[in-house]
């Protein structure tokens, strides 16, 4: 395989956009015509997770190819260590041309800052939305206007500076729509006029669920900051139910508006391979590090193995192999990706990584012996801003099994209270929405251990140890 038939590979991330506020997966609350693009040209997962739904674990995993626990990252206040194996690195050693525009979050400085790349210019952190500082090879610099129109930007300019006779990796890591949700001028205004409708489980009450649901401080309407997420406080006389109301259509609107410029720069950069006639030979990727609660459960955020949380948007679109509008159901993980990438580029797949290429499910040929369930670990316990419990768990086709492992801190009460580990069962197929817990229903007395042993089975397979665990 040369340099001209190895295919470019153009990598698009953003932060926390959930599937459902994509209008290819079905959104009821938006439209994304150029993201949609992607699947109608190409392929959409409607499977795809990921193993920790957290931000820097995603990315970790996404880089190596590994669980947390082996690459290092299992929060965010973990520094990635630049040092190890990584599919940029790979690919660079094999002649490709490698950037990340856009977010790291992944630390900074030493073995902290990107490796294996040819250039990097990188928000620090979270980066700002407006007027951002970038760290370009370890320079900071501050540029005006908007972060996501500035990283894609730097992307096509880097596009056109790159050599014309290599092939190229490109990582166009948006930061948007991460919290705190600051639009751009020209989409302030949009959806002024509408009401967005609300998820169908808003109004959950959390029960016959474990104590972690009840505890976690994520809800719309307690634990949002007015001044910094909402831009306000609600209007005076309005009743409990009526400010709930009021801070979602808040919320909502100004996450959909970041995702307004997400999808209007995935476009500029589509545009940009037509025009350069790339289109092709270029593997073009949308995805997010993970869901995100867009009011589901009442919630905000991620990090529980709750569908929204857990399930990632997916779409790629490669013409030489990729039958348009292709739809897959494929259980695929982030740990995929970079295997996949490899595969393609005709570099050899490290045996350190434990994800499996796509290649055949791109090319409608998924195997007999493909994944049917996927292990999941979530290990931030209780953490200051959120409070969600450290767990993991697996997921089936058909049902999902979830161990809140930790003895936690509660705050029920005016005394704390330590909270006994609990287990969550949920059967997909009656219960989409995960509002059952049926871990005790004696109709699914011989499921719940058949989970578990497949649950250690993959605990076994990746190389990670389970906690002891009580019935």
């Amino acid at each position: 395989m040369n340099a001209h038939t190895r295919p470019n590979i153009l990598f698009i991330m953003s932060d926390d956009h959930a599937s459902h506020a994509m209008s290819c997966y079905g959104s009821r609350i938006n439209e994304t015509p150029n993201i949609d693009r992607i699947a109608n040209e190409g392929m959409r997962f409607d499977n795809c997770f990921c193993t920790n739904s957290i931000c820097s674990p995603s990315r970790a995993a996404i880089l190596t190819g590994m669980y947390n626990h082996l690459n290092g990252v299992k929060s965010i206040n973990d520094d990635f260590d630049g040092r190890q194996m990584t599919y940029p690195k790979l690919l660079q050693a094999e002649g490709y041309q490698t950037a990340i525009v856009g977010k790291w979050h992944l630390g900074h400085g030493g073995d902290a800052d990107p490796t294996g790349f040819d250039y990097w210019t990188v928000v620090p952190g979270q980066g700002h939305y407006h007027d951002p500082v970038f760290i370009e090879m370890g320079e900071r610099k501050r540029y005006p206007g908007y972060v996501t129109d500035l990283t894609a930007d730097f992307c096509i300019d880097w596009l056109d500076r790159r050599d014309k006779d290599r092939p190229f990796m490109l990582m166009c890591h948006h930061k948007a729509p991460h919290r705190p949700w600051e639009p751009a001028a020209k989409y302030a205004n949009l959806y002024e006029d509408i009401e967005i409708p609300e998820p169908e489980t808003f109004y959950d009450d959390y029960s016959n669920r474990a104590q972690a649901a009840h505890e976690a401080k994520m809800r719309i309407d307690r634990d949002m900051k007015d001044q910094v997420d909402l831009k306000g406080l609600p209007p005076e006389g309005l009743t409990p139910l009526e400010q709930k109301k009021w801070r979602y259509q808040r919320y909502i609107k100004d996450y959909l508006r970041c995702v307004a410029s997400i999808d209007e720069n995935v476009g500029r950069l589509l545009d940009y391979l037509d025009k350069e006639g790339l289109t092709d030979n270029t593997i073009v990727v949308y995805t997010s590090d993970q869901g995100f609660f867009l009011g589901d459960h009442g919630w905000y955020d991620k990090r529980f193995m709750y569908e929204e949380s857990l399930r990632m948007p997916f779409v790629v679109r490669y013409p030489r192999v990729i039958k348009p509008g292709s739809v897959t159901e494929a259980m695929t993980l982030n740990i995929d990706f970079p295997s996949t990438f490899l595969d393609y580029a005709g570099v050899a797949i490290p045996k350190e990584m434990q994800g499996h290429s796509l290649r055949p499910v791109f090319e409608g040929m998924k195997p007999d012996d493909w994944r049917t369930s996927m292990y999941y670990r979530y290990w931030m316990h209780l953490d200051e801003h959120h409070n969600v419990y450290s767990h993991y768990g697996i997921r089936t086709d058909r049902y999902k099994l979830i161990y809140y492992y930790a003895e936690a801190l509660g705050t029920s009460g005016s005394m704390e209270e330590k909270r006994p580990p609990e287990w969550e069962l949920f059967d997909l197929d009656k219960d989409p929405h995960e509002l059952n817990n049926v871990y005790s229903d004696s109709a699914y007395a011989e499921i719940v251990p058949a989970l578990k042993a497949e649950m250690h089975a993959l605990q076994r397979a990746v190389l990670d140890e389970p906690v002891e665990e009580i019935e």
